[in-house]
């Protein structure tokens, strides 16, 4: 993975994480804006390799990039958000983006919808619905990006997975979308997220039981196994064409487990990210 100083290095096709780190929206405590570079210190720790599952090895693709980390210093902005991300896209570009708190995922769906002339479908993996119209009055807090992608008319389609913290405000708010929520309970009964074509991946670290990852703001027990969640990314049906890592706190790590599982991660959707680019998809 070459680091890049100038967008113009950016190739058609080139993989690019960019580093977000935006954390001010956070509604229980801040500390995610540190995720970014320990993520990438983890990625290259001398304690395992650069190899995704499927042998593609990060070091060594060409195609891989890092754009560093836009210098938001822990303020959410959302307009440089997305000319970050719009920048790598308009050069045919892709983004793979390390938050940072979940609200940078809306200015990341902006920034996609422009590229592609109009809404697209989401996976969303979390815990959380990420519904809410406003919490605690903030209609921009980590809480919401979902309701405001909709409003926006960002995305088509939205599916969560490993939802454990509904409530009967974020329920409505579900229905009012039409939002496809595959819950742990409808998980654990196999149930399996499925698209036809291609997908936008935003995969939340509290997703995971705080076994895995621990470092967390939300931590909510009875989530998946790292397994299960490389199971998620590798396998289902449909295309990914962007995506975003985010939630990753490393105030409440602990012996950097969940940075490394992050990193893994990274590999992991690098991986599909780089499959569906070549081809379609395996089914799952």
């Amino acid at each position: 993975m070459r680091m890049v100083t100038d967008i113009e290095e950016v190739c058609e096709a080139d993989l690019v994480v960019l580093g977000i780190p935006s954390d001010d929206k956070s509604s229980y405590m801040r500390g995610c804006a540190e995720a970014p570079p320990l993520i990438r210190k983890a990625l290259f720790s001398d304690s395992s390799n650069l190899c995704a599952e499927d042998g593609l090895d990060l070091g060594s693709a060409a195609f891989l990039k890092d754009a560093g980390d836009l210098p938001l210093d822990g303020h959410f902005d959302p307009a440089a958000i997305e000319a970050g991300a719009l920048a790598i896209l308009a050069r045919g570009g892709r983004c793979l983006a390390l938050g940072g708190d979940h609200s940078v995922t809306l200015p990341l769906l902006r920034a996609q919808a422009l590229r592609r002339g109009g809404p697209f479908a989401v996976l969303h993996l979390d815990a959380h619905p990420d519904l809410y119209d406003a919490f605690e009055g903030e209609r921009y807090s980590h809480a919401c990006p979902f309701a405001r992608a909709f409003e926006e008319g960002l995305i088509t389609r939205l599916v969560q997975v490993g939802i454990r913290g509904m409530n009967s405000h974020q329920l409505s708010q579900a229905g009012r979308w039409e939002v496809e929520v595959i819950d742990m309970d409808a998980w654990t009964q196999g149930k399996r997220p499925s698209f036809e074509g291609d997908f936008y991946l935003s995969l939340d670290l509290d997703a995971l039981d705080p076994a895995f990852a621990p470092g967390v703001s939300h931590r909510e027990p009875g989530g998946f196994s790292t397994r299960e969640a490389i199971s998620l990314i590798s396998r289902t049906r449909g295309s990914v064409f962007g995506a975003d890592l985010v939630e990753h706190n490393p105030c409440r790590d602990w012996e950097g487990i969940t940075a490394m599982t992050a990193a893994k991660l990274l590999k992991e959707i690098v991986s599909r990210m780089a499959r569906d680019c070549r081809g379609p998809s395996s089914p799952t």
